[in-house]
């Protein structure tokens, strides 16, 4: 008979957030601590944490997160990174030893902003200028690979439990309004550091629970955009595809949740005529972004988070408040060991987003 943690658990991977709607600013502690009660959801493949509001004096500038295979490597990217930024500072990102974490690659991030002249040249926003360079970077720079570009918010990954994780980047020493966190259950794609959650691009960052079945045609559609998947895993996708909806068109949050999980046809006919002509329409224009499989995510973004099911909610995912602050998790465990007195604890609806923003000016 096989012994518990020798079987694949197909509901696995961990995910777990919190933020403050008032902006206060959290020790990273809570959040490592909240993925022990899930460990048995990961296997020691991934795991990972996203920050928002860590980097307050360096809040104007994109902060690169790298990894590099080798010395020669840092030493070629960062070439290619100077021709094309202006880097105000570069460091590697401190780390502590554990016998847990191993295979360390070098784990480096710099502070960047775009140079004018080659904004000028491409008559570009500076948003889609690091989103280039960053693409390629990651399709074609061997060795290297920027794992978090956003402004005041960073993400650490690696391969190892996520709690361990949280310990090697010394996470406790950081301070944020929102935290998110993944451990990793890998069933069909490899364990590396690169593949690893979050995946991020800019200041939007996704934690998931899943498989996504319609991965190739969402693939597929993506990288007709400029979009390159290239990091073995399917999470990957659902990144690019956020950012295409709410950076590249324009679309509310509420509106990208109806197409990634897109209401049933039969559904949408029962919707009042104003909300069923906008359903009908993203579900028309978008459909190869719809995505199908069980998952449960969450989104982080510059001044909040969202966490959304698919559409039948075939993965767990619970919601919590206590004061000014709201939790997310796989299990209700996970939120208190958060905040042991957290309140009204429910359970979203299949495809019913939940949004939580930071007051304005607050972050």
């Amino acid at each position: 008979m096989k012994k518990e943690g020798q079987v694949r658990i197909p509901s696995g991977c961990a995910i777990s957030a919190v933020i403050s709607k008032s902006g206060e600013r959290m020790s990273g502690g809570s959040i490592i601590e909240s993925m022990i009660p899930m460990h048995d959801r990961s296997n020691g493949l991934g795991g990972g944490f996203a920050a928002y509001g860590i980097y307050p004096e360096h809040r104007e500038f994109y902060a690169l997160h790298l990894f590099y295979d080798d010395d020669a490597r840092r030493h070629d990217c960062e070439t290619y990174l100077k021709e094309r930024f202006e880097i105000v500072d570069a460091e590697p990102i401190p780390t502590r030893t554990m016998r847990e974490i191993t295979d360390e690659p070098l784990i480096w991030r710099y502070f960047v902003f775009p140079r004018r002249s080659a904004l000028r040249a491409l008559q570009i926003d500076d948003r889609e200028y690091v989103v280039r360079v960053v693409t390629h970077v990651n399709s074609s720079v061997e060795g290297a690979y920027v794992f978090s570009c956003g402004k005041n918010m960073g993400v650490f990954k690696a391969v190892g439990f996520p709690e361990d994780v949280g310990r090697f980047y010394r996470l406790e020493e950081y301070e944020a309004y929102s935290w998110t966190a993944h451990g990793r259950y890998p069933t069909n794609t490899p364990g590396w550091w690169g593949g690893a959650h979050p995946f991020s691009l800019l200041d939007y960052s996704i934690v998931h629970n899943g498989e996504i079945s319609s991965y190739d045609a969402n693939r597929r559609f993506i990288e007709m955009f400029g979009y390159k998947c290239t990091l073995k895993t399917d999470t990957e996708v659902i990144t690019y595809i956020l950012d295409y909806l709410l950076r590249r068109q324009g679309l509310t949050l509420t509106e990208a949740a109806s197409v990634i999980a897109a209401p049933f046809w039969d559904t949408i006919s029962r919707k009042p005529e104003e909300e069923r002509r906008t359903l009908t329409y993203l579900r028309t224009v978008y459909s190869s972004l719809l995505v199908t499989g069980p998952f449960s995510i969450i989104l982080g973004f510059e001044g909040g988070i969202m966490a959304l099911n698919d559409r039948l909610k075939l993965r767990s995912m619970v919601v919590g408040e206590y004061g000014d602050r709201v939790y997310v998790a796989s299990e209700e465990a996970a939120i208190r060991k958060m905040e042991p007195d957290a309140e009204n604890i429910w359970a979203p609806a299949g495809g019913e987003p939940v949004i939580v923003r930071v007051r304005e000016g607050k972050f």
